[in-house]
């Protein structure tokens, strides 16, 4: 069995951690073996030297994804097959999409910090457009799709100026942040992305997404680090490591790794995921939105998704950070949302508001929302599967949430608000091994 080895290191010690990866199998196994080969349990995950190098392979996806993906639709292969069928039927996904860039992008508007009204639709149906449409180029080769989507962001990155609202413009630069920044890592590779507009796109998300998406994690607008609930940090930290890896800045992607272990806001690995279950749940952890809503538990679990295969690509694997804790927070919000079976909860006091002066207890899990859909299941699927080696007992109600999707589509495919577009999807299409 081949492994592939994950450098990890502190300041400019290496330290090298292997991990077991399944063979490569040309059908897709609803109900896959395990391996042979134990993983090696991952307990932290360090930052290398500033001067080391950041991978360019593509952000949330290799080439060696893009060589697998066009053979298999070569082949009419499922699931590759319907999926990319999903994706060339998106209207994002044309050829000579139009962008609507616009000077000030507004969520959180009608309030008392930005009396103009919404308009961060724009941004979001832009940004799925962007990568839809690079996702095309890379599998068919087809220059046209590959301009359409550097028209995008080339519009945005010479209009837009800044982000404006209320305290919900931290949710604009986080995940708009990340999606304008993975369309662009997809296209870097493009010739006909001229230079100069490319350098001048890289400012443009550090003037403008970056430096927000900083000033919410160290203030968290005046609050307690605890007030604002989990996938407002994670966004912000999938803008900031997708960033960092876009401008080629190992102290930017360090920052991320470092927050996402040690940080003291609900981005914290172990905060975000704030209990593992033991016992007879063994396997099932819970999320630290759990009680608020389901709706937002699906959206951390699509959030730290994002994170884990950003960081995959560059060699540090989230995926398996305390003994695969995200895969039983997987299974966790599977369970409940799509199995619709009952799930343990441990009680949860959220302390917030300025100097956590005040406090909620959470003793049952929320119904609200329950039964999110969102397209996020396939990465963590075939990656515990294919690449982990996990049985197929381990990743039940993870395969469900898959299944539930398929064929698993994106950005325009799941309504027209927003909550479709907060996951890039296409996750069959681009994971499935």
């Amino acid at each position: 069995m081949k492994t592939s080895v994950c450098k990890f290191a502190f300041v400019t010690v290496c330290i090298g951690t292997v991990v077991a990866c399944s063979k490569k199998t040309d059908n897709v196994e609803p109900t896959p073996s395990p391996v042979d080969t134990p993983v090696t349990k991952v307990q932290v995950i360090d930052t290398l030297a500033p001067n080391v190098p950041l991978k360019h392979v593509g952000g949330l996806h290799t080439e060696e994804d893009f060589v697998r993906i066009r053979a298999k639709i070569a082949a009419g292969a499922e699931p590759w097959t319907s999926s990319y069928n999903k994706l060339i039927a998106n209207p994002h996904a044309q050829a000579g999409y139009s962008a609507s860039p616009v000077a000030k992008l507004v969520r959180g508007g009608g309030s008392a910090e930005e009396p103009d009204p919404d308009n961060y639709s724009r941004a979001f149906n832009d940004a799925a457009a962007a990568y839809q449409l690079a996702l095309r180029w890379k599998i068919s080769g087809e220059v046209q799709y590959a301009q359409s989507a550097v028209n995008i962001l080339n519009a945005w990155a010479k209009t837009c100026k800044r982000i404006s609202g209320d305290s919900n413009t931290a949710l604009a630069a986080g995940i708009y942040g990340y999606q304008f920044a993975v369309a662009a890592e997809l296209l870097r590779d493009y010739p006909g992305w001229q230079a100069a507009d490319f350098a001048a796109y890289k400012q443009w998300m550090f003037d403008v997404f970056y430096s927000l998406n900083m000033a919410f994690l160290k203030s968290h607008w005046g609050t307690c680090d605890s007030h604002y609930w989990a996938n407002w940090d994670l966004a912000n930290l999938a803008s900031v490591m997708s960033i960092g890896i876009l401008t080629d800045s190992r102290s930017i992607y360090n920052y991320a790794v470092n927050y996402l272990q040690k940080g003291n806001g609900n981005g914290n690995w172990y905060k975000a995921i704030n209990y593992v279950f033991d016992g007879e749940n063994a396997g099932l952890a819970q999320i630290q939105e759990s009680g608020r809503d389901q709706g937002h538990a699906t959206l951390v679990i699509a959030l730290l998704g994002t994170i884990s295969q950003l960081a995959w690509n560059q060699g540090d694997d989230f995926y398996g950070l305390d003994d695969n804790r995200f895969l039983k927070a997987c299974e966790y919000v599977a369970k409940y949302n799509v199995a619709r079976l009952e799930v343990p909860f441990h009680q949860y006091t959220r302390k917030w508001a300025a100097n956590c002066a005040q406090t909620e207890i959470h003793t049952a899990i929320s119904d609200n929302g329950r039964g999110t859909v969102r397209p996020m299941w396939a990465a963590p699927y075939y990656h515990y599967t294919k690449i982990k080696g996990k049985s197929a007992k381990d990743v039940t109600y993870t395969f469900l949430g898959f299944n539930s999707t398929q064929p698993e589509g994106g950005g325009g495919d799941y309504g027209s608000n927003s909550g479709g577009y907060d996951q890039l999807g296409f996750g069959a299409l681009l994971y499935a091994r």
